[in-house]
């Protein structure tokens, strides 16, 4: 936090502007970021199959651990 409020107090001096002012700026700055966000492409995951061997099942996976690993599973 200590190096946020140094850079304000540099903005405040480079600018002329009262500290509170610079601070309030880049305030609603922030917020408006906020609001408005960036049209981004939405992320979309690509399904693949996890090559489970046949006969198995993701429905219990209790019995799938057990099958696949034995008692030591636990």
């Amino acid at each position: 936090m200590g190096d946020d409020v140094n850079t304000l107090r540099d903005a405040a001096r480079a600018t002329g502007k009262p500290f509170k002012e610079v601070v309030n700026y880049y305030l609603r700055l922030g917020l408006e970021a906020h609001k408005s966000p960036a049209q981004a492409k939405p992320f979309v995951v690509q399904a693949r199959p996890l090559g489970l061997p046949p006969g198995l099942s993701y429905d219990n996976v209790e019995e799938l651990l057990e099958q696949l690993d034995g008692c030591f599973h636990k």
